[in-house]
């Protein structure tokens, strides 16, 4: 028999999922190489049922090259037991202003989307100008799950019987 106290966990619904990944704009991607793990935060815009990310090159890059398989999450925690989590599992590709005119186009759509998050992105004025490589996160699964503490148990109001005060006849 669970515990009273216990907190209710329940999955979240697909359009739970698309709003809490439409309010946020901070995640964490992990990914792997051999036999290491890495997991870092990431600015995002969830868009077009994908993720837009942006990144300096370097190592996590080089390792994507390799390994383009990720884990994406996102949360939102208001208490230890009062949460709403998403992981997205899927595959991590550069998007780049190069190719054909179906890739140049995509591009052009990427960086739409991420100037919803950071209007000068690769822009002058950039705020983050190292930040020069666009990833898209194409999502193969997704799930959400949230935890709520069970309410606070409320007493039973006690019965209470109103005496009537008769003033006395005089």
């Amino acid at each position: 028999m669970p515990r009273q106290d216990a907190p209710m966990v329940r999955a979240l619904t697909s359009r739970e999922i698309d709003a809490l990944l439409t309010r946020n704009r901070v995640g964490r991607i992990a990914f792997s190489f051999h036999d290491r793990v890495d997991i870092e935060p990431i600015h995002y815009v969830f868009a077009d049922g994908g993720i837009y990310m942006r990144t300096a090159p370097g190592t996590k890059l080089a390792t994507l090259a390799h390994v383009p398989r990720v884990a994406f999450e996102v949360d939102e925690v208001e208490g230890l037991l009062a949460w709403r989590s998403v992981v997205a599992r899927g595959t991590v590709y550069v998007v780049a202003d190069t190719g054909s005119d179906d890739a140049r186009a995509h591009y052009r759509r990427a960086l739409e989307r991420l100037r919803q998050l950071s209007p000068r992105a690769l822009l002058v004025g950039d705020p983050t100008p190292e930040r020069r490589v666009v990833l898209k996160l194409h999502i193969a699964e997704i799930a959400g799950r949230e935890a709520r503490s069970p309410a606070p148990r409320r007493k039973a109001p006690r019965s209470r019987i109103a005496a009537k005060r008769v003033p006395p006849r005089t």
